[in-house]
């Protein structure tokens, strides 16, 4: 049976018709997003090249737990990690039993299809303090592009009106990210109208199209309003921005994308002593796991993070709890 990746087009028929129905149950029925849409039809397409071998296919409803344990071994063979691994298998456990509902299988192979165990990772979380030292900097500092200009090559003394609202851009960036938890795709994705600076509410739009109102802070209210005032009004004036209405703007007047909040977060946290290297993601772990240690309901915290799942959220119990294993072998004379 074949392991290399083929497209969509050279499937055989049967397959690239189960694979186009199950594309539209994703988004139709399941209202998906297009990023989990895009990941469900890849893991599903490994397994069907796999089933493919000279003598053609092996018909769906052919299909055997022996046949899935076999494209397994072979994913394990070929160093897929194990989380990768892991989400492969609950795409072809949503495919096989969108196939055996619509009688495209006579029975779901993949009821029995065991998913590997995934290392338990805890997220890299900031301590407070250099959260505060985080935003204290971005209030003074000048964004990334305003420090590749140096005064002696330019004559400047002073930021020019671009790069001081790239600085204030950066500033309500970070104030939002960890005011709010919000994933990095959620803030990119933020318009003028989703901010209500006055009862300090933002409107997020989470996984699967479902809206979140998460309420911030005094510091974000007025790192916002400062954007909004005095900053987006310089970088939406260089171009007719197509997303007329996007909260955050890169430095050429469109909607910020995920890859310059990235390189933000990167920007703002890399001269911080003695902390992790960080994410967007970070700023979000961090500020879950500030909220617990500070005596925070999990069940809010799950709210206000935007999980479906309690499970999902019982990961910063464990990192409250390595901070106190911390604190214990640092404070205890027994320890």
């Amino acid at each position: 049976m074949s392991t290399s990746p083929d497209t969509e087009a050279q499937l055989p028929g049967e397959y690239a018709e189960a694979l186009a129905a199950f594309a539209e149950e994703l988004r139709v029925h399941r209202n998906a997003s297009e990023h989990t849409v895009r990941n469900y039809l890849s893991d599903v397409r490994t397994l069907l090249t796999f089933l493919i071998d000279d003598d053609g296919h092996l018909p769906l409803d052919a299909i055997e737990l022996g046949n899935l344990r076999q494209w397994l071994l072979a994913q394990s063979r070929s160093g897929a990690a194990p989380a990768t691994t892991a989400r492969r298998i609950a795409a072809v456990r949503a495919f096989c039993a969108f196939c055996t509902r619509h009688q495209l299988m006579r029975s779901n192979p993949a009821l029995r299809l065991a998913s590997p165990r995934k290392a338990s990772r805890l997220p890299a979380v900031l301590q407070q303090r250099h959260v505060d030292a985080v935003m204290q900097h971005t209030e003074t500092e000048p964004s990334e592009v305003t420090a590749r200009t140096d005064p002696e090559e330019t004559g400047e003394t002073e930021r020019s009106p671009k790069d001081e609202a790239l600085r204030l851009r950066d500033a309500a960036l970070l104030e939002l990210l960890y005011a709010t938890g919000a994933r990095v795709s959620e803030i990119a994705a933020l318009h003028t109208t989703s901010i209500d600076t006055d009862r300090r509410l933002v409107t997020v739009m989470g996984k699967g199209s479902k809206e979140r109102r998460v309420p911030f802070g005094l510091p974000a209210q007025r790192a916002l309003r400062a954007w909004l005032q005095r900053g987006r009004p310089v970088l939406e004036n260089d171009r007719t921005a197509r997303d007329a209405t996007a909260l955050f703007l890169g430095a050429r007047g469109g909607r910020i994308d995920v890859r310059q909040i990235r390189s933000v977060v990167h920007t703002a946290t890399a001269g911080l002593p003695d902390s992790p290297e960080l994410s967007p993601h970070g700023l979000r772990h961090s500020a879950a796991t500030h909220m617990i240690e500070n005596g925070a309901d999990l069940r809010e915290v799950q709210e206000f993070l935007g999980h479906a799942s309690l499970s999902s959220t019982q990961i910063y119990t464990h990192v409250s709890l390595g901070r106190l294993a911390e604190s214990y072998r640092q404070a205890h004379p027994r320890a």
